[in-house]
C-alpha cells in the first residue's frame, strides 16, 4: 500500500492496556510509520476513559476517544459513573458513547443491569448527537430490539469487532450502522465464514480496526515475537479485507478512512 497517498484509521484501539503502559510512543510512531493516520482509543470504563484522555491529550491530535461503560462492567454504571461519562461525552475529543451493548456470553454483570446501562447510554448519544461504538456477542435478539428503538433518534454507529451471523449483519445494515472489522478476519480458522461475509458490506459502511492489544492478525508474515496486537497492525487488516473483497489495498483504505471521517467527524489526519 501506498501510504504516502492514503492514511488509514484504527478506529478501536484500546491503548489504556496496561501492556502498553512502557512504550507507547514506539507503539505510536510504528502506527505512523505503517500509514495508519488516526488511532481512536476505546473508553470501557472510568479508569481506561480517564488514561484515554490524557493519551489522546498529548497525541497532538493524532489521537481520539470514546467514553462509555462495557457491558461487562455494567453493574458499577450508577448516578456518579453516569455523569462522568456524560461529562466527557460532551468533550470534543470524544468522538462516540461507547464501548456499549450487551455481552450474555460471559454475563459478568447481569442482563438486565447491562440493558439498563447500554439504554441510558443510548439516550446520552441521542442527547450529544454523539455516534456510538458499540459491542454485542450472544445478544443479538435483545442488541437489535434495544437498539432500534433509539436508532431514530442516534447520529449513528458502528457494530464494532462484527463477528456475527449474515442475519446479524443485514439487521445493522437495515439501521444504516457502520461495521467495523478486526483481525478475527485474518484467522484461517475462527475467520473464515466472516471472510466470506464481508464482501456483502457496503463499502460505505465497513470500517477497520486492530482491538489492540487483542486479536493480533494470524497472517502476519513473519509472525511478531510478541502475541500484543498494535495499531500498526491495521494494515494487515486491510490487506486481508482487500483480498476477500477482490478489491484493492488501496482501495479499502481509502474508503474506510472516509467512513471513519464521516462517522466520527475527523478532520486531519496524520
Amino acid at each position: 500500500m501506498n501510504t504516502d497517498k492514503i492514511l488509514l484509521v484504527d478506529i478501536g484501539a484500546n491503548l489504556s492496556h496496561n501492556s502498553f503502559r512502557k512504550d507507547l510512543d514506539q507503539v505510536t510512531d510504528a502506527a505512523k510509520a505503517a500509514g495508519v493516520g488516526h488511532i481512536i482509543i476505546t473508553g470501557t470504563d472510568l479508569e481506561s476513559i480517564e488514561s484515554a484522555s490524557n493519551i489522546a491529550a498529548h497525541s497532538e491530535g493524532y489521537m481520539s476517544f470514546t467514553a462509555g461503560f462495557h457491558p461487562h462492567v455494567a453493574s458499577t454504571f450508577d448516578d456518579q459513573a453516569y455523569q462522568r461519562v456524560a461529562d466527557y461525552a460532551r468533550s470534543p475529543q470524544v468522538v462516540a458513547v461507547g464501548e456499549i451493548g450487551l455481552d450474555f456470553n460471559r454475563n459478568y454483570s447481569t442482563p438486565q443491569q447491562q440493558e439498563e446501562a447500554f439504554t441510558r447510554q443510548l439516550q446520552l448519544a441521542c442527547e450529544t448527537g454523539k455516534p456510538v461504538f458499540l459491542h454485542q456477542r450472544d445478544a443479538h435478539d435483545s442488541f437489535y430490539s434495544i437498539l432500534k428503538e433509539y436508532r431514530p433518534k442516534l447520529a449513528s454507529g458502528v457494530v464494532h469487532c462484527f463477528t456475527d451471523t449474515k442475519e446479524a449483519l443485514y439487521d445493522y445494515l437495515d439501521l444504516d450502522l457502520y461495521v467495523g472489522i478486526t483481525g478475527w478476519i485474518c484467522d484461517e480458522r475462527r475467520g473464515k465464514a466472516l471472510q466470506e461475509l464481508v464482501i456483502d458490506i457496503p463499502p460505505d459502511r465497513l470500517l477497520l480496526e486492530t482491538d489492540a492489544p487483542y486479536l493480533l492478525p494470524r497472517s502476519l508474515k513473519p509472525a511478531p515475537a510478541s502475541r500484543r496486537n498494535e495499531p500498526q497492525h491495521l494494515v494487515e487488516v486491510a490487506r486481508r479485507v482487500a483480498l476477500c473483497t477482490g478489491r484493492s489495498v488501496e482501495e479499502i483504505a481509502a474508503q474506510t478512512t472516509r467512513n471513519a471521517q464521516a462517522l466520527f467527524g475527523l478532520k486531519k489526519l496524520h
